[in-house]
């Protein structure tokens, strides 16, 4: 059967359109992104503007047509930390419940984390050992850890990219050092209080990550590890990417879209992304990650196939 979820996220809401089928691999069929950046548009007490609930409308909207032309005979739709977070979240939901046509899953953090877990480990198979997962979005940190398809460490750290810019990074472009500094002071003492039960956990037989920030630095500090039938799979090791951090934090937005992987959307907000990435790494005593393909929206569609 031909599913479709749409994932709004703090940074983008996407479709994604699967060919799927209980016990084979789901094939994509078609994709569909619109950025928002919904960090631009909280205010003061925490709500989202009404430019930002515009912004979500319009993008929601898109989604649900897209997934019509392309003949989704089921479509799901999971909500994340922004609206998760915002206090006028309640209203934006049930409007945006009407424009997509189906009822919206708002996911806590820990249902994040087990939900790209389960999408790393159905891409790696059992053989994989015990997995640890690294996933960094706009609004938060997911880590999840485990031998099985539900992982025993399932955390959300609100250390997202978009949030960690908006409240770090905001009012200079390039960054000022001292911004960076606070930024990274910050970004350690949230990840010491938080990563006890990881650290905790049996060590892992493999390490990976997901999420567009991870790709993106992966093109940009890693290395290809095989080819796949759409590109590369990569690995990143923490010392190349510490090596970047500084000069990613000296370039303006617009002068690192000309860098690898770094596109317009997410030119503002991957110093933070990489700032967060290099002390997740370090704190979890991560040497080095390898890629996965598959992350959230898949997990939601291999949990949909599972119920059915």
């Amino acid at each position: 059967m031909r599913l479709g979820v749409i994932d709004i996220g703090s940074n983008t809401v996407h479709l994604l359109v699967l060919d799927a089928a209980h016990g084979a691999r789901p094939v994509p069929a078609a994709s569909d992104s619109t950025t928002v950046r919904l960090m631009r548009y909280l205010e003061p007490d925490g709500s989202i503007s009404p430019d930002g609930v515009a912004a979500l409308d319009a993008a929601v909207t898109r989604a649900a047509a897209v997934g019509r032309e392309h003949g989704t005979e089921g479509t799901l739709a999971i909500a994340t930390s922004a609206l998760r977070e915002a206090t006028n979240g309640p209203q934006v939901l049930a409007l945006l419940t009407e424009r997509a046509g189906v009822p919206i899953e708002v996911l806590s953090g820990g249902d994040e984390a087990r939900l790209t877990f389960l999408a790393a480990r159905r891409w790696y198979g059992w053989g994989a050992g015990r997995l640890l997962l690294l996933d960094i979005g706009g609004g938060s940190l997911e880590i999840a850890a485990g031998t099985d398809e539900d992982p025993d460490v399932a955390l959300s750290v609100p250390l997202g990219a978009g949030r960690m810019t908006r409240r770090f990074l905001w009012e200079n472009d390039p960054p000022a050092p001292d911004d960076v500094a606070r930024l990274r002071e910050h970004v350690r003492a949230t990840l010491a209080d938080a990563v006890g039960p990881a650290l905790a956990a049996q060590r892992p037989d493999h390490v990976v990550a997901t999420s567009k920030t991870f790709r993106s630095l992966a093109r940009l500090a890693g290395m290809p590890r095989e080819v796949l039938g759409n590109g590369h799979r990569y690995r990143m090791q923490r010392a190349n990417l510490e090596d970047w951090v500084p000069r990613l934090a000296r370039l303006s937005s617009q002068d690192r879209t000309v860098l690898p992987g770094i596109g317009p959307g997410r030119a503002r907000q991957i110093v933070a992304g990489a700032v967060v990435a290099e002390e997740a790494m370090r704190a979890l005593r991560v040497e080095e990650v390898e890629i996965c393909p598959w992350a959230l929206r898949e997990g939601a569609i291999l949990r949909q196939l599972d119920r059915l």
